[in-house]
């Protein structure tokens, strides 16, 4: 029988899938007997099939869009993940003979020290687009760093701006923003969240949880502008390195990825 550590990714579609491509890479290049898989599931109740048929699986991550409809299933959440209410990563342990799923959020540790070497003191205020899971982590994470934020999203709802609200003045007062929707992303690279860019200026920050392509539509209308542009590539190799240190029993991964002062 293997002994071969089993981990893998659960979302809908998948496509190409860049935690598989990072965690092969990984496992090769450091000699770890280790194999990481794609498992597509349209419902997330198809779960516990997986971890049936797969008893060596020790950790998933979660993508789109079963970050919040996976909670239910977990024996356990960190504290991070119960704040942002989204999960991207399950340790899989077992207990006295039962399996034991305890979710954690990754993101926020990507998120956070991905865009903190770009933060400059007039920062103080974001515009986060979209209200996905992704999002909830990216709020919570400027929490973090003491930045306040709103939604802007297509539905007008309490506390948050619709597009139509996103005048050249209230964006000249919004120094950051953060795409946290698909638009832009490849194949449809045409496209960007509708924004009007020209009242942006060197003050501005923008930050793309997209990174294919690397340039967005939305980034290339910012650097236009004179903004600091950056994608999500970072973020998502954080995030992919945090995963591994809570698979392997690392609790508080935050405390091996400080927030910098």
């Amino acid at each position: 029988m293997s002994h071969q550590q089993l981990f893998g990714l659960l979302g809908y579609p998948l496509g190409h899938s860049f935690s598989r491509a990072f965690f092969n890479k990984k496992f090769a290049e450091e000699g770890i007997d280790a194999e990481y898989l794609n498992f597509e599931l349209p419902s997330v109740g198809q779960l516990t099939q997986v971890l049936d048929e797969h008893p060596q699986l020790k950790g998933l991550n979660v993508t789109i869009p079963h970050k919040q409809a996976v909670i239910p299933y977990l024996d356990e959440l960190s504290d991070e993940a119960r704040a942002i209410g989204a999960v991207n990563v399950i340790r899989v342990s077992w207990k006295d003979g039962h399996r034991h799923l305890k979710g954690f959020n990754s993101d926020i540790i990507g998120f956070v020290n991905s865009i903190q070497p770009l933060l400059k003191p007039h920062h103080t205020r974001a515009l986060v687009l979209g209200t996905g899971g992704a999002s909830k982590a990216i709020c919570h994470g400027l929490e973090k760093l003491g930045i306040e934020w709103r939604y802007v999203s297509r539905t007008r709802r309490e506390g948050q701006f619709t597009y139509s609200d996103i005048t050249p003045a209230r964006l000249a007062d919004y120094t950051i923003v953060v795409n946290c929707t698909p638009l832009g992303m490849s194949p449809k690279t045409e496209f960007c969240p509708e924004l009007p860019y020209a009242a942006l200026s060197p003050r501005h920050l923008l930050f793309d949880l997209v990174y294919n392509p690397d340039t967005t539509q939305f980034m290339r209308e910012g650097r236009r502008f004179g903004a600091t542009v950056k994608n999500g590539l970072e973020m998502l190799h954080l995030q992919a390195l945090a995963s591994w240190d809570f698979w392997n029993g690392n609790d508080d991964a935050f405390a091996d990825h400080p927030l910098q002062a």
